[in-house]
């Protein structure tokens, strides 16, 4: 996977789902941190992050779900979503997976920065601090703006 593209920064992710009662949820996660302490619609996302160089993006989307969210997915099968372009431009591909996880059992890596800024005291944060299963109209509410394509792709790739 090339971790940058022209310039832009590149990810990827797993988009998770499950049926229950007849209808498709897909699991998201709340980024951690105080940036994002106490914003909930157009906040969530699905467990993404970079990878290296020499990893193929399939790979690093495993590494990154099972990253920020203590999960394994196995071998699949995975459903490839294509790449989207968030508003600041880093693109973001993913792939969905049929995978049932109980999100109580979530632990995440975890990140330092120096908070409060200028105190000079560094603190410890997770990288996601909850994850939740939602209908596919609701997580059109919770995703980050940039991501909401990946809901359209999923939409036309995964039969209801």
């Amino acid at each position: 996977m090339q971790s940058k593209a022209r310039g832009r920064k590149r990810s990827a992710g797993l988009l998770a789902y499950r049926r229950r009662a007849g209808l498709v949820e897909v699991f998201l996660v709340h980024p951690g941190g105080p940036f994002w302490r106490g914003e909930d619609e157009g906040a969530w996302s699905i467990p993404e992050g970079e990878g290296s160089d020499d990893e193929a993006g399939m790979d690093a989307a495993a590494r990154e779900f099972r990253e920020k969210t203590g999960f394994d997915v196995g071998a699949g099968p995975f459903i490839p979503l294509g790449t989207v372009r968030q508003p600041g431009g880093k693109l973001v591909e993913a792939w969905a997976v049929e995978f049932d996880l109980d999100e109580r059992e979530l632990v995440s890596n975890s990140f330092m920065i120096e908070w409060p800024p200028g105190s000079g005291m560094q603190r410890r944060f997770p990288e996601v601090d909850r994850g939740a299963w939602f209908s596919l109209k609701d997580a059109n509410a919770k995703l980050l703006k940039g991501q909401l394509r990946l809901l359209d792709h999923f939409g036309k790739a995964v039969p209801a």
